[in-house]
Parts: C-alpha cells; sequence; structure tokens
C-alpha cells in the first residue's frame, strides 16, 4: 500500500509532462502514418508532410507555456501539409487556457485551413464546409469543458479556503470577546472590594495608634469584604465555566438597583464620606439596574484608589420615559498618590457597556480638582 500511495504521488507531480510526452507521441504516430500512407515509397510531398508534422508535434511540448505561438504553428502546419492532428491538440489546450478571442481567431483561422486542404478537385466545397465545424469544433468544446470545470474547481476552492479564514477570524475574535468579557467582569467584581480592603489597610496604617475597638473593627470589615470578595470570585468563574448567554447577561453575582444603598453603605465603612441621592424607582429595568450599579461601583472604586476617602457626592435619579441620570463627583484629593495601580481599563469597559445599554458616559475633572462620573441611560 505504501508503494502504491509512492507511485501515486510520483504520477500526481509529473502528470503534466507525462501528458506532453503522450500529446507529442501520439502525434508523431499520426504524421508517420499520414506521410506513409500515399503512394509506395516515399516522396517530395511525404517529406514535406513528415518535416511540417515533426515541427508541430514537437511545439506541443511548450502548449501550457506558449498556447497561441504553439496553436499558430499548428494552424499553419495544417495549411501547408494538410496535417489536422497538432492543430486539434493546440486548440484543446488553448481552450482550456483561455476562451477569448484570440481562441476565436485562431478556430476560424484553423477552419478556413481545413476547408482549403480539403477542397475536392473538382471545386466543391459544402463537404469541408460542414464537416470542419464538427471535427474542429468538438476539439474546442472539449477545451472549453475542461477549462470551465478548472476556473470552477479552482473558484470553489478559494471561496472555501476564504470562508475557512472567515470562520477563523470570526473564531477568533470571538475568544479575543471572551477574553475582554471576561476580564470586564472580573474588574467589576473583584476591584471595588480590594479597593475596600486596601482602604481599610491603609487607615490602619495612616494611624496606628489607633484603639483595640478600631483596630478589630477594621479588621472585621477586612476579613469580611475579603470573603465577600473570594465568595463573587468563587460565583464568576462557576457561572464563566457554563455560561452561554448572550453578551454574558447572566454571570453572577447579578447586581441591581437595589443594591445601590449597600454599595454607599461599604464606601462610608471604609471611611469615605459619601453623601447620596439614590431616587430610582424599584421596578427599573434589570439590564438598567445593573448598568447603574456598575457605573456607581467603578466611579467609588476609583475613589477608594486615588481619592483616600475625599467627599464624595452619588447622585442617582430617573423616570420612565426621561431616562436615568446617574452622577458621582468627589472633590480634589489631598493626597496625590494612589492605594492601588490603576489599569486604565475601568472606565473605557465602563463606557462601553453605557454605550451597549444605549446610553452615553461622560467622564473628567471637574473645575476644583476633583472629578466626575456622569451617565445617563435610557428607562
Amino acid at each position: 500500500m505504501q508503494r502504491l500511495r509512492r507511485w501515486y504521488a510520483w504520477f500526481i507531480r509529473r502528470a503534466p509532462r507525462i501528458r506532453d510526452v503522450l500529446y507529442v507521441a501520439f502525434s508523431l504516430l499520426t504524421i508517420v502514418a499520414q506521410a506513409s500512407s500515399g503512394k509506395p515509397g516515399w516522396h517530395t510531398g511525404d517529406w514535406m508532410v513528415l518535416g511540417v508534422g515533426i515541427v508541430a508535434s514537437l511545439a506541443l511540448w511548450w502548449r501550457r507555456k506558449y498556447p497561441v505561438t504553439v496553436t499558430v504553428i499548428a494552424v499553419v502546419a495544417l495549411g501547408s501539409a494538410g496535417i489536422f492532428m497538432p492543430v486539434g491538440l493546440a486548440l484543446l489546450t488553448l481552450a482550456i487556457r483561455r476562451r477569448d478571442l484570440a481562441l476565436a481567431v485562431l478556430t476560424f483561422a484553423a477552419y478556413v485551413a481545413y476547408i482549403l486542404q480539403n477542397r475536392p478537385s473538382n471545386g466543391d466545397l459544402w463537404v469541408p464546409i460542414f464537416t470542419g465545424p464538427f471535427l474542429i469544433g468538438a476539439w474546442v468544446a472539449v477545451g472549453a469543458y475542461v477549462g470551465a470545470r478548472r476556473d470552477l474547481m479552482v473558484s470553489l476552492r478559494d471561496r472555501a479556503e476564504r470562508a475557512e479564514a472567515e470562520r477563523e477570524l470570526r473564531a477568533e475574535q470571538a475568544r479575543l470577546g471572551e477574553r475582554a468579557r471576561i476580564a470586564q467582569e472580573m474588574h467589576d467584581v473583584l476591584a471595588h472590594k480590594v479597593s475596600l480592603i486596601a482602604l481599610h489597610a491603609g487607615g490602619l496604617e495612616v494611624n496606628p495608634a489607633v484603639g483595640p475597638d478600631k483596630v478589630e473593627s477594621s479588621a472585621g470589615l477586612i476579613r469580611e469584604t475579603a470573603r465577600q470578595a473570594m465568595e463573587d470570585l468563587r460565583e464568576v468563574l462557576g457561572v464563566l465555566r457554563t455560561d452561554v448567554s448572550q453578551n454574558g447577561a447572566d454571570l453572577a453575582p447579578v447586581p441591581r438597583a437595589a443594591d445601590l444603598e449597600r454599595l454607599v453603605q461599604a464606601s462610608r465603612a471604609a471611611g469615605v464620606q459619601v453623601t447620596s441621592s439614590l431616587t430610582l424607582p424599584d421596578d427599573v429595568p434589570a439590564l438598567v439596574g445593573r448598568t447603574v450599579y456598575r457605573v456607581v461601583q467603578e466611579a467609588l472604586t476609583n475613589v477608594h484608589k486615588h481619592a483616600r476617602g475625599v467627599h464624595t457626592e452619588v447622585l442617582v435619579e430617573g423616570a420612565p420615559g426621561t431616562g436615568v441620570n446617574v452622577r458621582v463627583t468627589n472633590v480634589r484629593p489631598v493626597a496625590a498618590d494612589s492605594l492601588l495601580p490603576g489599569s486604565g481599563a475601568g472606565l473605557v469597559g465602563l463606557r462601553e457597556r453605557v454605550t451597549l445599554s444605549g446610553g452615553r458616559l461622560d467622564a473628567g475633572p471637574t473645575q476644583d480638582g476633583g472629578w466626575r462620573v456622569e451617565a445617563w441611560l435610557p428607562y
């Protein structure tokens, strides 16, 4: 079986040249047969047929590289010595390679040469006129069919390759989108609680002389926040393993607008001076409520990281038909450094989340040196 496969591979690699040899050999056999089929002995006309036939037959070796030139030589051979086989094979190759004006002109030239060589002695041209299209047209028709079929196969192969490339591109884009979705969800879930832990620990570091009660209270808050962060992480990873929802709509935990008060209280417990005005209806759609929660969460997280518990104002208000307005503003921080490094991806992902919800987000510094995050969502 291995030897058969090697022979088959060898034949496939050399199939074009094998066909060239067969074409040339078959044409030479027909030329010899035509030259020796006349009167006994070899005459001048026979030698002419043989010489012209050998030239036209050997020219078939270059039929793929120079199909037009080889066909012209074959037509000249047909018109001068009445040799038909080389012109048939040349037209076959030309029709496979190209189906254009050159093929039409050379086919007509071969037809005229055939008529001139096969006209009867009495001058009656009707026989070659009617038989020529069938003899010459058969070669052209077969070549055109083979060429069209090859072109179709090449087109289908190219289309399949493009489809495969597009499928791989879509798969790669889906993987990148999934990675970005997981990163955004992990950031939303963990960044806020980790910033609270850092804020509590920073308070103990700055004020090492606080009493045991304060240390115990802060340690309890750190422990509870860390436990919640681990639970949220476990829930997110568990859902991500089996999540089949569109755009990750059911990723856990799923915050709601009703959780905003708890979110603000957690920041207050960490030492942030937060004043809030939360007048959002309880029946707000889940998507809007989740987006509002993420906006406030990301804004407070940035306060924990970069503003060290400065006074912050949280305003959330909305009604059906007018939309939901969210604004989180903090004053200028006293310390210039940050408790935690920032990746800069939080606001980018938040803006994308708000945009996908049909809203808009604006974030930037205020005139007094603070920072403001403001969003509007349709409701």
